[in-house]
């Protein structure tokens, strides 16, 4: 079983660490990409907010780890 991260703005994700995900704030598009970047091998689902799914483009619906979901705006 994997780890769950989140990534985005701290007002967005900071209340995922509560429930023991791995929060990683990102404030700009560079500081998202660079959080992406780093993810952890055992991440198995990627929390991302609106900003953040925008500026990592993750490769959604591939079937390839690690799952993404993003926050509505």
């Amino acid at each position: 079983m994997g780890r769950i991260a989140a990534i985005g703005a701290e007002a967005e994700v900071r209340g995922f660490g509560l429930a023991g995900v791995l929060v990683l704030p990102a404030e700009d598009d560079e500081s998202a990409r660079a959080a992406w970047r780093a993810l952890p091998a055992d991440v198995a689902l990627v929390i991302l907010g609106p900003g953040a799914a925008a500026a990592v483009d993750p490769p959604v619906g591939t079937g390839t780890a690690p799952i993404v979901a993003v926050i509505p705006r």
